[in-house]
């Protein structure tokens, strides 16, 4: 037992793969060619991955939403974790990193399960909304542009059924959200997102030092 979160180091990170990954070889491919991408630093860990493919099928999700779909991992991930007949609408605005995404989906033979939505996600998913979508979704995952942040959890929640999960990527940002000589708009939104997080009644939550920092909630029914 330990008071602390263990640091991770390079060869601790191999270990801890080498004896729970299971990674699918369309995800370990894709995963490779994002690496060679000037924009590598966007992509999620395979942990993480693997993580939210087992929070997809412990809560049997059948229809997820994503913001940032970027080369389409994490996508992919929570795609190929769906039961038979499961749906995911992803949103991002680029053309250039998603058709790469469309590549692997159609590779990894869940093409048909996956919706791309190109433009502004604020307005996408307040489409959804106005669609008649209000707690219809089970499973959210948040990882675009940082500013917008708020406002994406906020769409989600009205999104998600009672008892659905909302993940959000990057909410330690590299460290930089305890770091005071760190004031750009980037950092301050993820700070003011934590807060919110912390104090919004509608949820249950916990932090977890995956990646560059991921929170998982849980609306309350």
């Amino acid at each position: 037992m330990s008071r602390f979160t263990l640091d991770t180091d390079d060869e601790l990170l191999a270990y801890m793969r080498s004896v729970s990954l299971r990674e699918p070889d369309v995800l370990a491919r894709l995963r490779e060619e994002t690496a060679a991408l000037p924009m590598a630093r966007m992509q999620i860990s395979p942990e993480q991955g693997q993580l939210m493919a087992l929070l997809v099928r412990l809560i049997a999700a059948r229809r997820c939403i994503e913001v940032g779909t970027f080369t389409g991992y994490s996508t992919l991930a929570v795609a190929l974790a769906m039961p038979e007949g499961g749906r995911l609408l992803t949103c991002d605005r680029s053309e250039e990193w998603t058709t790469i995404a469309r590549r692997y989906w159609r590779d990894a033979g869940v093409a048909e399960r996956i919706e791309l939505r190109l433009g502004p996600a604020v307005a996408s998913l307040e489409a959804v909304l106005a669609d008649g979508a209000a707690g219809q979704f089970d499973f959210a995952f948040i990882d675009a542009d940082k500013t917008n942040y708020r406002r994406y959890c906020e769409l989600m929640l009205e999104l998600l059924r009672p008892g659905g999960l909302l993940l959000v990527d990057n909410v330690l940002w590299g460290g930089s959200v305890i770091n005071p000589d760190k004031q750009d708009a980037d950092t301050q939104a993820i700070r003011a997102l934590n807060r919110w997080l912390h104090s919004e009644p509608r949820v249950d939550l916990s932090m977890i030092p995956i990646g560059d920092g991921l929170t998982i909630a849980r609306k309350r029914e």
